[in-house]
């Protein structure tokens, strides 16, 4: 049941007018039984002096493209009431009209574009409104029978008005309704959702929780929970073989939805999820449509529903059962787009936004983390919508062309277009090793910069987990996760990739940077240092590029490895031989990788550093002090040493080399493999050409 959230003492601290909007807003969308992430809006209307001090009627109005449960006091657009009334006499007004003209009525030209259902609010003759998506109103209202069921739960105290996308026809629909019946408390909108109104914001709020119980208990005292979606058909796996099979079967479905742009994937088997996915009514039921409009922009008309029996275990056949049912996922979406396309519509990605898989879960897709999260957090609003509508009787949505003319709503679209423009790396994953170091960090930071996603591996978990916190402060939720890697052992690598592959579905750039550094004389140069040389540069490279080039190969959309190697790579340091050998022979292992990772799309380069001081755990281990005798200098004084024997005259940082990595990585060396970089200020030395 829905919970009253109203704090008289928080809703008193807070300044009447737009504050108190604010407050009840943020409420309303706290709790997703109540509102979608982005849906729903609010209003308030109020005095305010204009520009020349005079008092004028203002109401406010959520901005469009905000979401209730996070929205400020600068996502709400203040309108004058006196220019908008005229509207309700008005027969028809186009969208692009009512667009245009409510420019025209903002107080403020900086205030966001209004509500696609400001008419809505401004046609009301309430202080305040609220229009919201509740689970258990539109599981009524998508209820074949809801308009009946309704009469039983609230009698004579509802307005109901037929399915009409948003708009002015709408609006005034729904005001015309409440005028002609003065008992009315609600509106119900069929397959849409509830409007509610209260001369202050606690009594708008109250009655919208109020409406909502009185349908949940209606709702609650019909279902049977034993035959709730007809009943199961399968059982659910236990967590660990779901996870051992999402990690196999993950990449696949990652390459296969990301033919034409790249998506970020997330899962899902929270119970509600399950429930359904293992009834035997959820391969019809998830095929009738979405559960509300505001949904189609993110989950797309229909789900893909794939028919697989979870108590086989049988993993390969679960892989046919993907790669074809995406395919021809595919296909039905353009169909579908080519038999309802208005002029001018240009079709969205045709892959699925939800995958369901009985005893597994939920699939998400999207262009990032937070985008895919939508998708599943709608669909979870869509099993809740679900649930009741069955209970009640058959669930109904949209037609075809109905939904259709939803996801392509230019309107709806604008909300989109909102959001920061993709950058070079976005949709895209990419995974350091020394994420926690000074070279891993830098280039950490500047993936996320342009859009990645970034797997932090490191032996520090403990510094890795403290980085990824910190970026995820500043770039957003779960951009970068940290995982804990020895890169000498086999079944660590392949554990940090399975868990980068649960969290974000696949793996497009590596970064191979892990390192350590020792330094002696060749005739005193021990096995056991010769060892920790070769197993952590040499082996311990092998084994992370062995694991993402198999990954890469199961996506089949290319990827790129940049091997983090040395000037010793290409240059005998003195006093270094086993560094200098195991930095060698990575490159040439990058090189080798490179040769058969063409056929693939898998690029393979290498940056060649050198004398990095700044921020790097191995300057501040002992291989200072050996680097400093082997010159016969004091250790402060290798900096000044490696700067003067450079013919720049130039000290390198991380950042330089971080720039580098970036380059290879990037589209700007979409057609360079098996190459190297220098970034060493010009050791002559060391010259590759």
């Amino acid at each position: 049941m829905v919970a009253n959230l109203w704090e008289a003492e928080k809703a008193n601290a807070v300044s009447k007018g737009v504050e108190e909007l604010v407050y009840r807003s943020n409420l309303l969308g706290t709790d997703r039984a109540v509102a979608n992430w982005g849906g729903g809006n609010t209003s308030y209307k109020t005095i305010e002096k204009d520009f020349r001090g005079r008092d004028v009627e203002v109401m406010w109005v959520k901005g469009s493209g905000s979401d209730l449960a996070t929205m400020k006091a600068k996502n709400f657009t203040g309108l004058r009431m006196e220019d908008i009334r005229p509207l309700f006499e008005r027969d028809e007004m186009s969208d692009e009209e009512m667009v245009a003209y409510l420019v025209n009525c903002m107080i403020d030209s900086k205030h966001p574009r209004a509500s696609i259902e400001t008419l809505l609010h401004a046609f009301l003759p309430f202080k305040n409104v609220d229009h919201t998506h509740p689970d258990a109103i539109i599981g009524l209202c998508c209820a074949h029978n809801g308009r009946e069921l309704a009469k039983e739960i609230y009698g004579d105290r509802f307005v109901w008005v037929p399915y009409v996308r948003p708009g002015f026809t709408l609006s005034k629909m729904i005001a015309e309704g409440v005028r002609n019946n003065p008992k009315a408390e609600l509106v119900l909108m069929e397959k849409h959702g509830l409007v509610t109104w209260g001369e202050t914001s606690e009594e708008s709020y109250l009655k919208t929780l109020a409406i909502i119980q009185e349908a949940e208990s209606f709702i609650e005292a019909r279902v049977n929970e034993s035959s709730l979606y007809g009943g199961a058909k399968y059982e659910s796996l236990s967590e660990s073989e779901q996870k051992d099979i999402l990690a196999q079967v993950l990449p696949i479905v990652r390459g296969a939805v990301s033919n034409e742009k790249k998506m970020i994937l997330t899962t899902d088997s929270a119970d509600d999820v399950l429930k359904f996915v293992n009834s035997k009514d959820a391969a019809v039921l998830s095929q009738v449509g979405a559960a509300c409009p505001d949904h189609l922009v993110h989950t797309k008309m229909k789900p893909l529903y794939i028919g697989w029996n979870p108590n086989s275990r049988d993993v390969a056949s679960l892989i046919e059962a993907l790669n074809a049912g995406i395919a021809a996922y595919k296909e039905e979406y353009k169909a579908y787009f080519d038999r309802n396309k208005n002029e001018g519509d240009v079709m969205n990605e045709a892959a699925p936004r939800v995958i369901l898989i009985p005893g597994i879960g939920m699939i998400n897709t999207g262009k990032s983390w937070s985008n895919a999260q939508v998708s599943g957090a709608l669909y979870h609003r869509a099993i809740a919508v679900m649930r009741g509508a069955t209970a009640l009787g058959t669930f109904v949505s949209l037609s075809e062309n109905e939904s259709f003319n939803v996801e392509y709503w230019p309107l709806e679209l604008y909300k989109l277009t909102l959001a920061p423009a993709e950058a070079e790396f976005s949709r895209k994953i990419a995974f350091i090793t020394g994420g926690a170091g000074g070279i891993g960090s830098v280039t950490a930071r500047q993936f996320l910069k342009e859009g990645a996603h970034v797997v932090l591996a490191d032996l520090n978990l403990e510094g890795a987990q403290k980085l990824a916190a910190e970026l995820n402060e500043q770039y957003g939720e779960n951009r970068a996760i940290a995982v804990k890697m020895d890169v000498t052992k086999e079944e660590e690598v392949e554990a940090a990739y399975r868990e980068s592959i649960l969290s974000y579905g696949g793996i497009d750039i590596i970064v191979n940077n892990a390192g350590l550094a020792t330094s002696s004389p060749f005739d005193e140069t021990s096995l056991k240092e010769w060892n920790l040389n070769m197993n952590v540069l040499s082996t311990g490279y092998f084994l992370v590029a062995r694991e993402a080039f198999k990954i890469m190969k199961k996506q089949s959309i290319g990827g790129s490895m940049v091997f983090v190697g040395s000037k010793n790579s290409v240059f005998a340091g003195k006093n270094a031989s086993a560094y200098s050998t195991a930095k060698a022979a990575e490159i040439h292992l990058a090189r080798c990788i490179a040769a058969e990772g063409g056929e693939f799309g898998i690029r393979v380069n290498s940056v060649l550093p050198d004398a990095i001081l700044q921020g790097s755990a191995i300057w501040n281990s002992g291989w200072r002090n050996e680097r400093a005798a082997a010159y016969g200098i004091e250790p402060d004084q290798l900096e000044e040493h490696y700067r003067k024997r450079t013919t720049l005259l130039v000290n390198i940082f991380p950042r330089d080399v971080a720039e580098a990595i970036v380059y290879f990585a990037s589209s700007k060396a979409d057609k360079t493999t098996g190459c190297m970089i220098t970034v060493d200020g010009g050791v002559p030395a060391a010259f590759t050409r």
